[in-house]
């Protein structure tokens, strides 16, 4: 049993934009987001290019949602298929932040994502009222002035305030969740994907150990999900009780864990050589990520997931080295490595590379059999200030050119996509 009277009790509000992209276009377009059958698609000359927001009734009725592709869209007169405006899309997020600010200072916000927030409102209960009525005003105020739709959960920690938000407040609009109502509205859930932070990989582990709904986890012995998973075996048994110490704007765990790269990619890559040059471009990008931020790694994930006409599929394979490194040829060696010893041959659609392990880029070993070695280091460095500095186009591998690559267009996009 968990002791919640040593617990926080905050009022926490999680604000989600429902279906963001797609109630954006919406609007611009004069379209009600709640009536209209809307997808928001990467480009629409490509049919293998993935749904990026549907409208609910979209996803309702058509099953269209995001991941989804865009030959998967019924051809109904009814439906409008448009690209993404990243750029408008980030300033309505801008624009809707000024809003958080009216009722809290920005210490007491934590932008989660481009069309999420946490809001912790302790300090504003006697200006504006209690939590839920906070949550109204901030409902009303973005209804009022983007005409965008928001569902808003409220915890006493960032966690149940998600949980709420996920499990409950999307459907009623506003909805409050207290410890006490853990064992109640938590513990049910299943599968356990359902609840954030337990993907695929983790829910199949903790199901093949007998553990199927939230409540199980709960009840399970701390000490064997510890010997399991790690720390991660601890926060998953506090999380299943509701419990989180984060405190708003802080991450869950301290330190970045990884730095990573998925690509699904917008036709299916049958030649071998072809995957060769996107996992190039795809090493650049995992290394110029570490490299801002002066970090370096000794292990190296790897993996491929194959095409739906292959039925699917795919591997994941982790390699660690010597010295930790963020240079982008010896990550993309180790890749290669990978790549021969794993890959059946199939039809590639998706492409998955990180660097693990992670250390502070402050010391360099010396290596008398690779006296280039600190060049190289260094020669990161410089083609990410001269991308800095003149944009992410300027200065791009040969292979970036081939009808394989992916770098060059990618370039021209903000977030991944159309301004």
């Amino acid at each position: 049993m968990v002791d919640y009277s040593m617990m926080p009790r905050n009022n926490i509000l999680c604000v989600d934009m429902k279906s963001f992209y797609a109630s954006c276009t919406a609007v611009i377009e004069g379209w009600d987001p709640l009536e209209c059958y809307l997808a928001v698609v990467g480009a629409k000359d490509q049919k293998g290019s993935v749904v990026l927001a549907s409208s609910p009734k979209l996803k309702k009725e058509f099953g269209i949602k995001t991941g989804s592709r865009l030959y998967e869209i019924p051809d109904d007169p009814r439906i409008h298929v448009e690209e993404p405006k990243m750029g408008m899309y980030m300033r309505v997020s801008l624009e809707i932040t000024r809003v958080f600010h009216r009722y809290v200072p920005k210490e007491a916000i934590h932008t989660y994502s481009v069309d999420e927030s946490f809001i912790q409102v302790d300090g504003a209960l006697k200006l504006w009222g209690d939590a839920k009525t906070i949550a109204e005003k901030i409902r009303i105020d973005i209804d009022r002035e983007f005409q965008l739709p928001c569902a808003i959960g409220i915890g006493p920690n960032m966690l149940l305030a998600k949980l709420c938000l996920d499990l409950d407040a999307k459907k009623k609009g506003i909805a409050e969740w207290t410890y006490e109502d853990v064992p109640e509205k938590l513990w049910p859930v299943s599968p356990l994907r359902e609840m954030w932070g337990i993907g695929r990989r983790v829910e199949k582990t903790l199901n093949s150990m007998g553990i199927f709904t939230v409540g199980q986890l709960a009840r399970y012995d701390l000490e064997q999900l510890e010997k399991k998973f790690g720390v991660m075996g601890n926060q998953l048994y506090y999380h299943a009780w509701g419990v989180d110490l984060s405190e708003v704007g802080a991450p869950i765990m301290e330190g970045q864990v990884s730095f990573g790269k998925s690509q699904i990619l917008l036709r299916d890559y049958k030649d071998k050589e072809d995957v060769k040059h996107v996992v190039l471009e795809m090493c650049e990008e995992v290394a110029r990520r570490a490299r801002l931020q002066r970090k370096a790694g000794r292990t190296i994930s790897f993996g491929l997931g194959y095409s739906k006409n292959e039925f699917g599929g795919g591997f994941y394979r982790s390699r660690s080295i010597e010295q930790p490194t963020n240079v982008t040829m010896e990550i993309y060696e180790v890749c290669l490595e990978l790549l021969e010893e794993h890959y059946t041959g199939k039809t590639v659609r998706q492409i998955m590379i990180s660097l693990g392990n992670i250390v502070d880029d402050n010391e360099f070993q010396l290596n008398l059999f690779d006296l280039g070695a600190w060049k190289k280091r260094e020669l990161g460095y410089v083609v990410d200030r001269i991308r800095g500095r003149y944009g992410p186009g300027s200065l791009l591998r040969a292979i970036s050119y081939t009808d394989a690559g992916t770098a060059r267009a990618r370039a021209k996009l903000v977030g991944g996509h159309k301004m």
